[in-house]
């Protein structure tokens, strides 16, 4: 188990319903899902909106740049033609075996010129049939899911036969900033397209729970950037840009119990199974095989840390801390260590463990830093592939 902090806010999963006509049926799917856990009575409720290499941060980082007078709409133009409209059609069968459809929308990046697409899990999970609609009303019904991430909520899609498509240009979510401008995009209601809302982000490294419609299912989502931009129901998938026009997230949920608070994903923590998506058109996600709590203050009081940052290796009831016979195991890595960086970028502010892991592919080299009874060492950790 990779990721092992015990997040405490639930979000909820949800779609939009293109078949419906008038807004207020959206917003009335919307406020249906929401949800309240016995268990967690104070809680904040959340729910879910639902070839050619790509093009990669360059070397000058785009998340110091600042929107000027009329650039957001520069920006917006140019990041458009990447952001596609995700139709999905889902076909259920009835205790009486009479069969139903039902179809739903969300949001999608495409990711290279030949029709690779990145979008969240949830987005197309159960869908029978999965249709692409890019910025310009170009429809393509022959889509497939290449995989999903077995840690994140995160799937990678393919277009059959696609050319000549504009990929986006990934950030890089690792050196963002708390007052940081950016701007959303997405299908917002699955109703208005490619739709453009402009904020900051809030916070980084936000801890949330996810349960899907029927709330028969939760997932646990962490390290999430906390933005102020306005996200909607269909707004899934869709990237938040920053200044530059570089995607820097995967916007995926938002507050039902405030304004203004979304949440998404950290394109960083995507880019290893991009990266051998786009090499070899399948991937695994890279595994550790740590169970750990992100270190506060609260956490570095609790287990009287030296430190108020990093990753405490520790075990529970349900798990060990190192798991036997993994690449974290096999590196010297032992319980009550403190991760502080991998290669060398620190783990806290840069991104959590799992998500810094996320930058690489299952047998790749990384190097960790550990504090051990209070000395700083080097393990040379070779990644495997993630089982479940």
């Amino acid at each position: 188990m990779e990721n092992t902090d015990k997040p405490m806010s639930p979000i909820k999963r949800g779609l939009s319903n293109p078949s419906n006509t008038k807004i207020i049926l959206f917003v009335i799917t919307g406020l249906a899902l929401l949800i309240s856990l016995a268990s967690l009575a104070c809680a904040v409720i959340f729910y879910y909106r639902g070839g050619a290499p790509i093009a990669f941060n360059p070397s000058n980082d785009g998340n110091s740049a600042n929107f000027t007078e009329g650039s957001i709409a520069d920006v917006a133009n140019k990041v458009s033609p990447s952001v596609v409209s995700i139709i999905t059609e889902t076909r259920t069968m009835s205790f009486w075996g009479q069969e139903s459809t039902s179809s739903a929308a969300g949001t999608g990046i495409i990711v290279s010129s030949d029709g690779y697409v990145l979008t969240n899990k949830h987005v197309i999970n159960g869908a029978n049939n999965i249709n692409v609609v890019l910025d310009n009303g170009t429809t393509y019904d022959d889509v497939s899911v290449v995989t999903t991430d077995p840690v994140n909520d995160v799937a990678f899609l393919k277009i059959k036969d696609a050319s000549d498509l504009t990929p986006a240009t990934l950030g890089n979510s690792k050196t963002i900033s708390i007052g940081q401008q950016v701007i959303a995009i997405g299908n917002a209601l699955g109703q208005f397209q490619n739709t453009v809302t402009a904020g900051i982000i809030s916070g980084i490294g936000r801890s949330v729970t996810a349960s899907d419609s029927s709330s028969s299912s939760t997932e646990a989502l962490t390290d999430m950037i906390q933005t102020d931009a306005s996200i909607n129901a269909g707004n899934s998938g869709g990237p938040l840009v920053n200044a530059a026009g570089e995607v820097i997230g995967i916007n995926t949920a938002v507050s039902a119990d405030g304004e203004n608070i979304g949440f998404a994903i950290p394109i960083s923590s995507v880019k290893g199974m991009l990266s051998e998506i786009l090499e070899t058109g399948s991937a695994e996600r890279a595994y550790l095989g740590v169970h750990y709590a992100n270190i506060t203050p609260d956490v570095a009081k609790k287990y009287e840390l030296p430190v108020t940052a990093g990753a405490y290796v520790y075990s529970d009831s349900k798990y060990s801390a190192v798991v036997k016979d993994s690449p974290a195991a096999k590196a010297g890595v032992k319980e009550k260590d403190i991760i502080t960086a991998v290669n060398g970028t620190k783990v806290g502010s840069a991104g959590s463990v799992s998500s810094l892991i996320g930058e690489y592919k299952p047998g790749d080299t990384v190097q960790l830093t550990i504090l051990r009874d209070g000395k700083e060492m080097t393990l040379n950790v070779t990644l495997g592939s993630y089982k479940g």
